[in-house]
């Protein structure tokens, strides 16, 4: 399998001195001054939705207090949430590396696909076939799994392979036949980490004259998507991942646009982003999209808010890997603790999933949160995951590394999961 467009060029030794360090990170987050058990909370439930800064929730309430209105009209607070609005198309443009006119808003990623997936299908026919994955979250495999039973499209399926926890790629090489429509692939697994080669996998979909669609929820937080370099044809994300509200982005080609035949009221507009974009949208969370963007631009320097991301994200993934190689490793020597999905040095996110023998994932949970501890547990809606490894009643456990984690906080979780395999 090709290595392209598993991760943009890292700096691996020296952190650029001009970025923010995790102390001056973790004064902007007013949840890190909560206690439990006497303990300042650690979170670490990132994957699962991070914790948000001081500038997105202002950016919020900023909105509601200040410009509160609907869209399109003759006066002035009209006139401000029309110019927020496509000051977020901008910001999310320059997130994703695409156009402001490509950036459509919704309630999260899953009704999204839906919505995306309901227009596809109108131009498609029975026989037609979508290929997902074992490794996906279900908001990437119910909205195709609802067109084989509404529209008898045939769905293929790649395997995963359970003992890395990545694709079989062999196996993805023979789902995508000539009658494939469209490739529905994650580009990070939420419930493992695993970071998988969408480049590669859209030229196998593209040489077959099949559209991609891409799920980066889990990897927008980690790599700074690029959907130029991805190859793909669609991409969504979730903004309340990466610090901001409960609010999501789905990118298409310019393209297609104006192509795909969604549902739609027929006074909504024909054309551009708002054709996609079903009632009223969420415009607090808008603005604070915007704050969230700008908050990891403002991490570091560059001559525009693209290359002040991209030096954000190059020193935040130095440090996260450093610390998910001392979680994984100190994990890994800590008796009855099973890890799941690929090792340090291996293309994934600092996300990591475990078990302690003889506890379920609520069980260790419970345990940790005592200890102000915050991990997710159970499946993640990637629930064939979980059914292919054998853990759809036990669940796992999951710790993710944000950019406000410390590495006080890791030896932390260390001494708790310890404790907890010790009982």
């Amino acid at each position: 399998m090709s290595a392209r467009g598993y991760l943009p060029r890292m700096n691996q030794t020296v952190l650029d001195p001009t970025v923010a360090s995790t102390a001056e990170i973790r004064s902007r987050f007013p949840a890190l001054e909560r206690r439990d058990h006497g303990l300042p909370v650690a979170y670490f439930d990132g994957p699962g939705g991070t914790q948000v800064p001081r500038a997105v929730a202002d950016a919020v309430s900023n909105y509601l207090l200040q410009h509160n209105a609907n869209t399109h009209w003759a006066y002035p607070s009209s006139a401000e949430t029309d110019a927020l609005i496509e000051e977020a198309r901008v910001a999310l443009a320059d997130f994703l590396n695409g156009q402001p006119d490509e950036i459509i808003f919704g309630a999260n990623m899953t009704t999204l696909t839906f919505h995306l997936a309901r227009g596809l299908a109108r131009d498609w026919s029975a026989g037609d076939e979508v290929v997902i994955t074992e490794l996906d979250h279900h908001g990437n495999v119910a909205p195709w799994q609802a067109l084989a039973r509404e529209r008898g499209i045939t769905l293929r399926v790649v395997r995963m392979n359970t003992s890395t926890g990545q694709l079989d790629w062999q196996d993805l090489q023979r789902k995508i036949t000539p009658r494939c429509r469209l490739l529905a692939i994650g580009a990070a697994s939420n419930a493992l980490g695993t970071i998988t080669d969408v480049r590669a996998a859209a030229e196998l979909a593209h040489d077959a004259d099949a559209l991609v669609f891409v799920d980066a929820v889990h990897y927008a937080p980690h790599v700074l998507p690029d959907v130029q370099e991805l190859g793909c044809d669609f991409l969504a994300c979730s903004v309340y991942k990466f610090y901001g509200p409960h609010v999501g982005v789905l990118w298409v080609r310019r393209a297609l646009l104006d192509e795909i035949d969604v549902p739609k009221l027929i006074p909504a507009p024909d054309s551009g982003p708002e054709r996609m974009e079903t009632g009223t949208l969420n415009h607090e969370g808008i603005a604070g999209s915007t704050a969230a963007v700008d908050f990891l631009a403002g991490l570091a320097t560059g001559e525009n808010r693209r290359q002040k991301l991209a030096a954000a994200y190059d020193a935040l993934h130095t440090r996260s890997t450093a610390q998910f190689s001392s979680l994984w490793e100190g994990l890994s020597r800590i008796r009855g603790v099973r890890l799941y999905g690929l090792p340090p040095g291996a293309p994934r996110t600092s996300t990591i999933a475990f078990t302690i023998d003889g506890l379920t994932s609520t069980q260790v949970a419970g345990a940790l949160a005592a200890r102000a501890l915050y991990l997710s547990n159970g499946d993640f809606f990637a629930h064939t995951v979980l059914q292919r490894l054998g853990l759809q009643d036990e669940g796992l456990v999951r710790a993710g590394c944000a950019c406000y984690t410390s590495d006080d906080e890791i030896e932390r979780l260390l001494e708790g999961v310890s404790a907890v395999a010790e009982v």
